[in-house]
């Protein structure tokens, strides 16, 4: 690099000085403009006003631009933030999200395995307590392996926690297609937790940080999406070797494929911009930001670089510390706790809300309702939550997040409370969980319609919008908030699946259903009361909105204040220049 073409801070400060009165820092202006929603808000925007000095002064910067733009080009609102978003970013998300895809894989293609096993480990049949032992080791190694990365995720960067995932997921997919025991089963599907842990835990972090505010929803939504989509394939690869010898040894071990796709693909995607600059690597977040923004000038991207910068400059003075002291953060600074019990309350919602029954146990439960074909069945109920999920993934950024949520989560309820009713005029033998009747009944097409109608809900409402809930932590606790994030996915995974099948002979299906249902409705009005809607905010500007309680009317007035802003601009500039033609 040539050192000559760049300056630093007595530079910076002379030219600073030579054209004072002409020029105006837009960095500055932008976070005053977008942060003048309150009075109550003054303390720490003048705090991270001196951040914006520092690290327009402390940042590398070319001698010619030295962040600053005219009046003129401020006033003609050209913010990054309006230009779209590159193909780079898309694929970049798009690689990522493979890992979604097996997290996805290794989640659905147990409901076809647990089916299929037979007589083939330890030479007998497996027993209900051993199939809940193999499915909820998956959900315990994640969660653990979403415990490692996020301890890990600040100091190594994003990509090497999905690096050691892709190695995790071969791994666990050999010792698998591979065992004759219970026990070397149990262990695979441990090692292949902690890569699920690990992707489900970086993957929506790497892709929040890396996407640009107008398009981050759908970037997330992308990688639920290949969640779903794995799903899929999971079940179309069950039905297809159903019948064929050891066929279930093929499913699993084909779930290492895509995992050395991915390793293979991971050296063209940049590390996160968010983690360059912080680590002091300036000029390659400038490449980067360059590449997600391909039609920037080079102002706007030291804009945003800059506006990066003062972030991270106000993280590392509020925390050189610990990963001990950023977890105690989270729970004794009253906006991190916030927005750490919404993001949480809505991710254990979400997975309490019997979903994941379906996912693990879905082919087990249309077997027990007549089914012939169950894991054809399942792939019905796998391939509704894919579309929905991609319904959500389109519709997200622009109806917002809260509003799909509060108009849909309540479908959820109805359904399961449909199922619960269906399932007590299906003749059932609780102790052994087989029909005494053979026949489909009409109370069995009952349950899958109604299943069918719960997944429609799930897909378009909570299964898709918990996984978004990671930009609601400050940079300073994003990977330590996302940890946890990830941790109650996993903890309430354990407990749905280590118990589903013990609620149907305790409480009976329609009791087990029936609970799920309450939890469902519970989780609704919860969402009326305290999640806020953040669609269309930056990071930065989301660290607010959980100082003023849980920020549901604050948020509103927010965006309601960034909309008229927008239509202000655009009044601007559809005004005549006078003199022009």
């Amino acid at each position: 690099m040539d050192n000559s073409h760049w300056v630093v801070e007595g530079k910076l400060q002379e030219d600073a000085q030579h054209n004072e009165g002409r020029r105006t820092s837009l960095p500055q202006d932008a976070f005053n403009r977008r942060h003048s929603i309150s009075s109550s808000t003054t303390g720490r925007r003048d705090s991270l006003s001196k951040n914006f000095e520092k690290a327009n002064i402390a940042m590398v910067a070319p001698d010619r631009t030295h962040l600053e733009m005219t009046d003129d080009e401020i006033s003609s609102g050209q913010s990054i933030d309006n230009i779209s978003p590159s193909w780079f970013v898309w694929l970049v998300a798009l690689t990522a999200s493979i890992a979604g895809a097996l997290f996805g894989y290794d989640t659905g293609i147990i409901s076809a395995v647990l089916v299929y096993l037979g007589n083939d480990l330890d030479g007998r049949p497996t027993s209900s307590g051993e199939k809940e032992a193999i499915t909820s080791l998956c959900s315990a190694g994640a969660f653990i392996g979403a415990i490692i990365a996020g301890l890990t995720a600040d100091k190594f960067g994003r990509k090497i926690a999905i690096y050691v995932g892709c190695v995790l997921f071969v791994v666990g997919a050999v010792l698998q297609a591979a065992a004759y025991s219970i026990a070397q089963m149990c262990v695979g599907r441990l090692i292949i937790g902690f890569g699920v842990g690990s992707a489900a835990m970086v993957v929506p972090l790497y892709i929040a940080e890396i996407a640009p505010t107008k398009v981050r929803g759908k970037l997330i939504g992308l990688n639920n999406m290949s969640i779903t989509g794995g799903q899929v394939i999971s079940y179309g690869i069950g039905a297809a070797f159903a019948h064929v010898p050891n066929g279930w040894r093929y499913m699993i071990g084909l779930g290492a494929v895509p995992a050395i796709l991915l390793g293979c693909l991971l050296p063209f995607c940049p590390e996160s911009p968010r983690q360059l600059v912080y680590h002091g690597k300036i000029a390659e977040a400038e490449r980067v930001i360059g590449k997600i923004y391909a039609g920037a000038t080079e102002d706007q991207v030291r804009q945003k670089v800059a506006l990066i910068a003062a972030a991270c400059e106000e993280t590392k003075e509020l925390n050189d510390s610990s990963r001990w002291q950023k977890i105690k953060m989270l729970h004794t600074n009253p906006a991190y706790f916030r927005a750490l019990v919404c993001a949480c309350g809505l991710m254990v919602i979400s997975q309490m809300s019997g979903f994941n029954t379906l996912m693990y146990y879905s082919s087990t439960l249309f077997a027990l309702v007549g089914f012939k074909n169950p894991v054809a069945v399942g792939l019905v109920v796998a391939g509704t939550n894919f579309i929905m999920t991609w319904i959500n993934m389109m519709t997200v950024d622009s109806v917002g997040r809260r509003r799909i949520l509060i108009s849909t989560a309540w479908g959820m309820c109805a359904g399961l409370l449909a199922v619960a009713v269906a399932f007590s005029f299906i003749p059932i033998d609780r102790h052994t969980l087989e029909l005494t009747d053979p026949k489909v009944s009409s109370a069995a097409i009952v349950v899958l319609v109604f299943i069918i109608w719960f997944v429609v809900f799930y897909g378009v409402s909570v299964g898709n919008t918990a996984w978004m809930s990671t930009d609601f932590f400050p940079m300073e606790v994003r990977a330590m908030g996302t940890m946890w994030l990830t941790c109650s996915c996993w903890g309430s995974n354990i407990i749905v699946s280590s118990t589903f099948l013990s609620m149907m002979k305790g409480m009976t299906p329609s009791g087990a259903f029936g609970f799920y249902a309450a939890i469902c409705g519970l989780g609704w009005v919860l969402i009326i009361l305290f999640y806020p809607e953040v669609s269309g905010l930056t990071l930065e500007e989301i660290g607010e909105v959980f100082k003023h309680g849980f920020g549901v009317k604050y948020a509103r007035e927010l965006r309601k204040e960034r909309k008229d802003e927008i239509a202000e601009r655009m009044r601007t500039m559809e005004k005549p220049i006078p003199g022009g033609h």
